[in-house]
């Protein structure tokens, strides 16, 4: 659905984005992330539209959007950093205002208002005045406007900014209800949004893709070792010589904790050792307490790939 072909945004002799290449398929979410200043505006702006690029092509559903840009934008809803709203207008006059500019058939413009509006909880508010609406409010109008001519793309740059939890999950239901219909690409700073929403994982750093993957495979690919974390009651020297007799475990570190022991034992990534490590406590006759395993998280992979 979109191809991003080694593309480049130059300005002078510095480089915002340079040749980067990825592909989003028809109904995915992909996350796009990086530290501010990384890229990732630019990227999004190229890809609608509302900037060329200096070298590259990118395609939007076939279409070509330096060749073909009117195409390319009657299938995306943007959302950009700043909302693009018009505050004296009412929620419901403004959508129905966007939707006619986006080519939605008179006869649908009603019924699309009404859809974009009760999706992002907007319904209830249709006849306020944009001013006046919470920044949260005002967020979920941006996000109305981006979804109310049915597009094929969306792409949603920061689209949880200002809003509260509850919101958040309002926001999160929303662009999965939008999967698979619609391709969307979702650029966050809330990285667990990321890795609860997103099927890939695009990390740009200093204009350049450092990471693309799935968030579950960064995480696998960036962990050299597996941790396993127990409380154990038992004698400490005991508990060591018997953790580290484990086949596969690499280290075992143990140290006291109240009155119990907390162990952390190391072992390659690709093996799987809490059964047998359960199964030597309990075979040792020390009490077990807790057994949990350590994973980065897409927080983790980001830091290490970015700072």
């Amino acid at each position: 659905m979109i191809e991003v072909d080694h593309l480049s945004k130059s300005y002078g002799k510095g480089h915002a984005v340079n040749d980067i290449s990825f592909t989003v398929n028809k109904g995915e979410i992909l996350g796009f992330l990086g530290p501010n200043g990384a890229g990732k505006t630019t990227t999004m702006r190229i890809i609608t539209g509302y900037l060329p690029a200096t070298s590259g092509t990118v395609r939007v559903a076939g279409f070509d959007v330096a060749e073909q840009s009117l195409e390319v934008r009657k299938r995306i809803g943007y959302l950009p950093e700043t909302p693009p709203l018009y505050p004296e207008m009412a929620v419901s006059d403004y959508l129905q205002f966007i939707a006619r500019i986006k080519g939605v058939a008179t006869a649908d413009v009603g019924r699309r208002t009404d859809y974009a509006m009760e999706a992002t909880g907007l319904t209830q508010r249709k006849d306020d005045l944009i001013k006046r609406l919470s920044r949260g409010y005002k967020q979920r109008v941006g996000i109305a406007q981006a979804i109310v001519h049915d597009p094929d793309v969306v792409i949603l740059d920061e689209p949880t900014n200002g809003l509260d939890p509850n919101q958040i999950i309002e926001v999160r239901n929303l662009i999965n209800t939008l999967a698979g219909e619609h391709t969307i690409i979702l650029s966050t700073h809330i990285l667990p949004e990321v890795e609860e929403t997103c099927q890939r994982v695009v990390i740009i750093n200093q204009g350049q893709i450092v990471a693309m993957d799935t968030p579950k495979n960064l995480a696998q690919q960036r962990t050299h070792s597996a941790r396993t974390h127990l409380l154990i009651k038992g004698e400490a020297e005991a508990v060591q010589a018997a953790l580290t007799s484990i086949e596969g475990v690499t280290n075992v570190e143990v140290s006291e904790q109240a009155e119990l022991l907390a162990a952390t034992v190391e072992s390659q990534t690709e093996t799987d050792l809490r059964s047998q490590i359960a199964a030597c406590v309990i075979g040792s006759g020390f009490e077990l307490y807790e057994l949990r395993t350590e994973t980065l998280s897409l927080e983790d992979v980001f830091r290490q790939l970015t700072t």
